[in-house]
C-alpha cells in the first residue's frame, strides 16, 4: 500500500510542485498547499514584482531562472544572482508586510507558482512547522547576499570577479570529460551588471580566460575545463 504522504507527494507533483520545501511539510500541510495552488508560465524578460512595490505573495521557482537585482536611481543595476528551480522569492518582504526590496525578472520562459501573500501568511497560521524550513531559506538568502558584495566589493579586479562568478554558475553544471559544462546565454552586459563592470570590460576579459584555456564556449554552453586553475585565478 501505497504511503499517504507518498501518495499526497505524487499529486502535489502533477500540480508541477517540485520545490524541497514539499519534503519537511506535514502531509496535512501538503494537502492543504495543493488545495489552492497552480503553476503558471511566464515568458522571459517578465517582471514578477519590482523594487518599492508592495508585497504580493512569493513565487516558487519550478523551471527555468529568475535575476534578482537592485537599481539605482539613475539606472544602473546590480544583478545578486539567478534564482533556480526550487527557490522561493520574496519571502522577506512577504512576511514583514514591507515593500519589495529586489527586482525579480524572468531569465528564460518559466514556470512558477504564486501564492498571495493572505493565503501563504493563512498557510503558515494552520501549519506553523513550515516556519523552520522558511527561516532557514532566509538565512541562505542573506548568506548569497553577502557572498555576492563580497564578490563585487572586496575582489581587487574585474579578472578576479568574474572567474569567482563562473566558478559560482559551474556548482549547479555537469561533469564531463573535458570539464564542468554549464549553460551560459546572458549577454555581456548583464555579466557586467554581476560584478560591477562594463560590457567591454567583461568582453575584453572573457577573451583572455578563452586565451588561456580557462574556458571553452560552444553556443550558450560554457565549460571550464580546470576548476583548480580558475580557482588560482579567483584567488579562492
Amino acid at each position: 500500500m501505497q504511503n499517504p504522504h507518498d501518495a499526497v507527494s505524487n499529486v502535489i507533483a502533477q500540480h508541477a510542485w517540485v520545490s524541497e520545501f514539499s519534503k519537511v511539510f506535514s502531509t496535512t500541510a501538503l494537502h492543504d498547499l495543493a488545495s489552492f495552488t497552480c503553476s503558471a508560465s511566464y515568458p522571459a524578460g517578465r517582471i514578477l514584482f519590482a523594487e518599492r512595490d508592495n508585497p504580493i505573495g512569493v513565487y516558487l521557482v519550478l523551471e527555468g531562472e529568475v535575476k534578482l537585482s537592485i537599481n539605482s536611481s539613475d539606472g544602473r543595476r546590480l544583478i545578486l544572482r539567478l534564482a533556480k528551480k526550487g527557490e522561493i522569492l520574496g519571502l522577506a518582504s512577504t512576511f514583514s508586510g514591507k515593500a519589495y526590496e529586489i527586482t525579480a525578472e524572468t531569465l528564460y520562459p518559466c514556470k512558477l507558482m504564486h501564492v498571495g501573500r493572505a493565503e501563504f501568511l493563512g498557510f503558515l497560521m494552520r501549519h506553523p512547522e513550515a516556519y523552520q524550513t522558511l527561516s532557514e531559506e532566509l538565512g541562505r538568502e542573506f548568506t548569497l547576499a553577502c557572498e555576492q558584495l563580497r564578490t563585487v566589493g572586496l575582489s581587487s579586479s574585474a579578472p578576479e570577479k568574474l572567474a569567482r562568478l563562473l566558478l559560482e554558475w559551474s556548482e549547479r553544471g555537469q561533469a564531463t570529460e573535458s570539464g564542468t559544462r554549464f549553460r551560459f546565454s546572458l549577454t555581456h552586459g548583464e555579466i557586467g551588471e554581476f560584478i560591477g563592470a562594463s560590457r567591454e570590460t567583461v568582453t575584453r576579459t572573457l577573451t583572455i580566460f578563452k586565451s588561456r584555456r580557462l574556458v571553452m564556449f560552444n553556443g550558450s554552453t560554457l565549460t571550464i575545463p580546470n576548476r583548480a586553475a580558475l580557482e588560482d585565478f579567483a584567488r579562492c
